[in-house]
C-alpha cells in the first residue's frame, strides 16, 4: 500500500473516522481538506443496495446539476447537414458527421459526450468498440440519441450529467469544483441523491442508500449519513 504523503496525513486528521457526516458539514469539511494546487473536481458515490446483474435492478438515468459541473464538457455533435447550424448555435465544440466518424474509426476519442440523431446511430454501431469502454456511445436514455439537438447540446453545457450504477453497485459522479462555494456542493450533491432515490428499483428490497461518500481529486472520502441528505 502506497504511504500517505504529509499533505494527505493532515487532510486525513480533520476527517474524523467512522463519523457520518451531514452533506452540509462534508461539504464544507471537504473545501477544508482539498489541498492541490489545482481546482480539483468534487465527486460522489453512493452505494445503492441493487443487483446491477439483473436487468430489473439497473439504475441509470440523467440529472442537471442545479450549478453545472464546473467544466468546460466538449461535446460533438454528429448529426446531419440540415441540423449543424443549430448544433453550432447551441454551443457545440465539433459538427460533423463522415469525417468525425472516421476519425472516431481511427481513435480519436477526445470529447466528453457525443449528441446524435436516431438514423445515424446504425454508423455507430461499428464503433461500440471504441466508443463503449469509454462510455462515449449516444443513448436515448441519456437524451443523447434525439431529433432536438439543440436542445441537447444546451443541457449538456449547463450541467446535465448521465449516472449509471457500476458492477459493484455504486454510483460514480462528478458534481462540480472544489472552487464551488460549499452551499453549490450541497445543491448539487442532494440533487442527484434525490433523482437516485426517485430512480429506485421496485424490486431492490433492504436498505436502497446504503452509503454516500464526497471526495475531491486529492482528498480522502468524507461519509455522509445517509439520513442526512
Amino acid at each position: 500500500m502506497a504511504k500517505l504523503t504529509k499533505k494527505q496525513k493532515e487532510a486525513a486528521s480533520k476527517i474524523e473516522k467512522n463519523k457520518l457526516y451531514s452533506l452540509k458539514d462534508a461539504s464544507s469539511l471537504l473545501k477544508t481538506v482539498a489541498s492541490a494546487k489545482f481546482d480539483e473536481s468534487v465527486d460522489i458515490a453512493v452505494r445503492l443496495g441493487v443487483d446491477p446483474r439483473k436487468a430489473n435492478q439497473m439504475v441509470r438515468g440523467v440529472v442537471t446539476l442545479p450549478h453545472g459541473t464546473g467544466k468546460d464538457t466538449k461535446v460533438l455533435a454528429l448529426v446531419t447537414p440540415d441540423k449543424e447550424a443549430e448544433a453550432k448555435a447551441a454551443g457545440a465544440d465539433f459538427v460533423g458527421l463522415d469525417d468525425y466518424l472516421q476519425k472516431i474509426k481511427d481513435g480519436w476519442t477526445d470529447v466528453d459526450v457525443i449528441i446524435t440523431m436516431p438514423a445515424i446511430m446504425g454508423k455507430l454501431g461499428p464503433l461500440g468498440r471504441v466508443l463503449g469502454p469509454r462510455g462515449l456511445m449516444p443513448n436515448p436514455k441519456t437524451g443523447t440519441v434525439t431529433m432536438e439537438i439543440g436542445k441537447a447540446v444546451a443541457e449538456v453545457k449547463a450541467g446535465k450529467i448521465d449516472f449509471k450504477v457500476d458492477k459493484t453497485g455504486i454510483v460514480h459522479a462528478g458534481i462540480g469544483r472544489i472552487s464551488f462555494e460549499a452551499d453549490k456542493i450541497v445543491d448539487n450533491a442532494h440533487e442527484i441523491i434525490q433523482t437516485l432515490i426517485k430512480m429506485k428499483p421496485t424490486a431492490a428490497k433492504g436498505t436502497y442508500i446504503k452509503s454516500i461518500h464526497l471526495s475531491s481529486t486529492m482528498s480522502p472520502a468524507i461519509a455522509l449519513d445517509p439520513k442526512a441528505v
